[in-house]
């Protein structure tokens, strides 16, 4: 009785495994033609067009490239491109009232981390043309760093069309590690939406921990008589 019954059960099993293959074979089959029509509508489309729609076509396309080429340069002119420090406080509000998506990155000279974060944002700035880079010493910005409520160093304040929208509080949104890619912080740019991101949202790029790796340890620090929070390693001073 026991073997009558596992052979019915392997049988049945069997069975719906040939039935789940032939679905899946099934189902690719569609997809593949589904693809294979809309790549023919296509071909058929430009096989279709004349000189005129042709020559209509690469105007389009000119004129969309001239178009990207000037908004380059009118970003250019407002100071994308370069990661540049600003002077003072005063010139924040410029420089945030001149641009749509702005990056700024609170710092100071004493803190490891901000140097850490100096090289990644110089390679971001020229990468993502269309947003700001910008960063300014804390120490000479007490009024913004009072208004903005900047109790840790580094902090980037991320902001858009004039307002901050986020902040990235020290590395914590960045892997707790003193040796996160840039990747890393490109996407959490990305998740902020002030940067043109093209990757998946959805998953932080993958970090490898390896041995040895920093985490955050926060310690006291004072700034003109005012306590902050120093996002780094007991090395850093």
């Amino acid at each position: 009785m026991a073997a009558w019954l596992f052979r019915e059960f392997h049988t049945e099993l069997a069975t719906m495994a040939h039935q789940s293959m032939e679905i899946i074979a099934k189902v690719l089959e569609q997809s593949a033609k589904l693809v294979e029509e809309q790549v023919d509508a296509q071909l058929t489309k430009l096989n279709e067009m004349d000189e005129d729609d042709l020559e209509r076509l690469k105007e389009r396309r000119l004129e969309a490239l001239k178009k990207a080429q000037k908004q380059k340069q009118e970003w250019l002119s407002k100071g994308h491109g370069e990661y540049r420090e600003i002077p003072s406080e005063k010139d924040f509000f410029s420089e945030v009232k001149d641009s749509k998506n702005v990056v700024c990155h609170f710092y100071r000279n004493s803190t490891l981390r901000c140097k850490i974060l100096d090289k990644h944002l110089a390679i971001l700035a020229k990468k993502h043309v269309e947003t700001k880079f910008i960063k300014l010493n804390a120490e000479k910005a007490p009024f913004l760093t009072e208004r903005l409520r900047i109790k840790v160093i580094p902090t980037m304040a991320l902001l858009a069309d004039g307002k901050t929208k986020d902040y990235v509080v020290g590395f914590t949104d960045l892997g707790n590690t003193d040796e996160f890619p840039t990747e890393m912080l490109e996407w959490r740019l990305g998740c902020a939406d002030v940067i043109n991101y093209s990757g998946n949202l959805r998953e932080p790029p993958t970090v490898t921990q390896r041995s040895g790796t920093k985490f955050t340890k926060v310690e006291k620090k004072t700034i003109r008589g005012r306590d902050y929070d120093s996002d780094s390693d007991s090395g850093d001073d």
